[in-house]
């Protein structure tokens, strides 16, 4: 599981799951797995959206979800205006009747059921947990939707953006912390960005799992150089945030990043770890304001 905050994880953590009818879909039928511009492209899930709005032509696209115009949640939410934002129905895409589906619903539903014995193309993306599970995924992505060229040039331009970003020396530890006391572990694109920017990711020093609980004595107690939090968490919205702004971390130099730009891989990457560079050369700030 790929991230972090702990919405992205409660909505991204059946996109794990199997769904028994997938094979039957994406096998049913020839005519439309021959296809190879597709003109009619609908996404299933929020990554898959990013990765349309990156590589596909406008004119390709036929739905991305929901979430997709949300800039809480997407990276690409100003990319995404103007084009259809679907529902949650199998019916809606059953009416578009799209030559490729990329991703599968965020969480279990009737949808799938519904599109079984379909002759439908599907492309499943998991969720990314590295930069090279984003780079195998645009590559797929652009060689289903018939932009391989503008999938390599992506690759490249993220790969040189990168390889110009300095490293923290001397490995600090950081942790990224969370509403509730929720921290983000190993194998994770949060836990991959640490490890880019030279930061040690504290839960995987602990040996704890992707996504564990530790209170506000522990991690005083671990001292941690660095707290990695959501841009939004500078304001108390409810006790979950509440504790964010406990005084007990008031010595704790803080990282800022969007969840938009962790929630999924994609070029929103390069931005989170651009960002987390640029904050450990200039100096993180610590909380004020309570």
């Amino acid at each position: 599981m790929p991230h972090l905050s702990l919405r992205s994880v409660v909505k991204g953590a059946a996109a794990l799951a199997t769904i028994a009818s997938l094979g039957a879909i994406a096998w049913a039928g020839v005519n439309r797995a021959a296809v190879r511009h597709p003109h009619r492209i609908v996404s299933l899930n929020l990554c898959a959206d990013q990765y349309l709005l990156a590589l596909a032509d406008r004119g390709q696209i036929a739905g991305l979800t929901h979430n997709a115009a949300d800039p809480a949640m997407s990276a690409a939410a100003v990319q995404a205006r103007g084009l259809h934002i679907m529902g949650l129905s199998a019916e809606e895409i059953l009416a578009i009747d799209p030559d490729l589906i990329v991703g599968v619903p965020a969480k279990r539903s009737g949808i799938m059921a519904t599109l079984a014995g379909r002759d439908y193309r599907i492309v499943d993306l998991k969720p990314a947990a590295s930069f090279d599970d984003i780079v195998a995924q645009i590559r797929e992505v652009a060689a289903a939707i018939d932009q391989v060229n503008r999938g390599e040039a992506l690759i490249a331009r993220m790969k040189r953006e990168l390889a110009g970003l300095p490293r923290r020396p001397g490995a600090p530890v950081a942790v990224y912390y969370q509403r509730r006391g929720f921290m983000t572990g190993a194998g994770t694109l949060v836990d991959d960005l640490m490890s880019r920017v030279g930061l040690t990711n504290l839960a995987g020093k602990l040996g704890k799992p992707v996504l564990s609980q530790m209170s506000l004595e522990q991690l005083m107690a671990a001292q941690p150089d660095y707290l990695i939090v959501e841009s939004n968490a500078d304001r108390i919205t409810d006790q979950g945030t509440e504790m964010l702004h406990h005084p007990i971390l008031d010595g704790i130099p803080r990282l800022r990043l969007p969840q938009a730009w962790t929630v999924c891989g994609g070029p929103a990457y390069v931005l989170a770890a651009r960002s987390l560079s640029q904050q450990i050369t200039a100096g993180p700030t610590r909380i004020s304001a309570r």
